[in-house]
């Protein structure tokens, strides 16, 4: 029997996966990959606003062939008419649905969802734990930037405790043997993130000069009810601005997974900033989506 393989978070693929995955994102961005999931049903559910991982998921499909249906939560039995996940599942499976992408505000939403569909299920964001998605893109960038990463130092700045994005990616940094420094105040990042090869930094000038690449956060106000610290006091002490970026290296990357909020984690300089790499990590969302896809689906697997 063929194991159907989901992707919760990048604990789901093994070092050797994460290669193949991009290899095939490299491969599939030097040319089109054919329909390789002609005939196969899709369905994404995205319970929260997106616009890149959304509209990156849909060109992915379509370019690989699948069959795409966009559920939109509020035409679904599941959020109006009191259906259960199991239930939903058993319907979609029942239709010859094989793919769910799901986004949702409740953290493992996806993963229960998983344990009833008889399908792949890809996490497109769970509350603030994980978008492994995200994640894998944004490590493709910095590994088209610098290659292997094991000798790099990798600053993920802001607000950390919120960031699903920040939680996957510190995941396959640490996997891929890269320094991550994690910068913030207590409020968005708790001392116990510190370990297993993180540290963490309050002082964001005094980090600057010494890393690879820094990759700001937003803060997700959506996800707390009140602000740790003010505005003032944040942009004072974390924005990257152009003072800033005069303490960074000259062939340091910026990165930031969107959407990013002029004037808080960073003003106007950063994005003239050569180093300013926000739309290439755009632009391997769908790469690495396809490579995902298709992985899942049809990458040979155990009995």
């Amino acid at each position: 029997m063929r194991i159907r393989r989901s992707l919760i978070d990048l604990d789901d693929l093994a070092a050797e996966e994460l290669d193949q995955i991009f290899e095939r994102t490299a491969q599939f961005e030097r040319s089109p990959p054919g329909r390789l999931l002609a005939g196969t049903g899709c369905v994404n559910m995205f319970f929260e606003e997106s616009t890149r991982t959304f509209a990156s998921f849909n060109i992915a499909e379509l370019r690989l062939g699948a069959d795409v249906v966009n559920l939109a939560p509020h035409k679904l039995s599941l959020a109006t008419k009191g259906e259960t996940v199991e239930d939903t599942a058993i319907t979609l499976n029942a239709l010859g649905i094989s793919i769910i992408v799901i986004r949702h505000p409740e953290p493992g939403f996806p993963q229960r969802f998983a344990l009833a569909f008889d399908g792949h299920v890809v996490n497109a964001g769970d509350g603030v734990h994980a978008h492994p998605t995200q994640a894998l893109l944004d490590i493709y960038t910095l590994r088209e930037e610098f290659g292997e990463l094991r000798e790099r130092t990798i600053a993920i700045v802001g607000d950390v405790l919120h960031s699903r994005v920040a939680h996957s990616t510190i995941r396959g940094l640490q996997r891929l043997g890269a320094s991550v420094v994690l910068v913030g105040p207590e409020g968005f990042l708790p001392g116990g993130y510190a370990g297993n090869g993180i540290t963490i930094q309050r002082d964001f000038d005094a980090v600057l000069p010494h890393v690879d690449a820094i990759v700001l956060l937003r803060i997700q106000r959506e996800r707390f009810v009140e602000m740790p610290l003010s505005d003032a006091d944040y942009v004072g002490a974390y924005r990257l601005d152009q003072r800033r970026l005069g303490l960074v290296r000259k062939d340091a990357i910026v990165m930031h997974p969107g959407p990013y909020n002029r004037g808080m984690e960073l003003d106007d300089s950063v994005l003239e900033f050569a180093g300013w790499r926000y739309a290439r990590q755009v632009h391997h969302g769908v790469g690495v989506r396809m490579a995902v896809l298709d992985f899942l689906v049809n990458a040979p697997s155990g009995p």
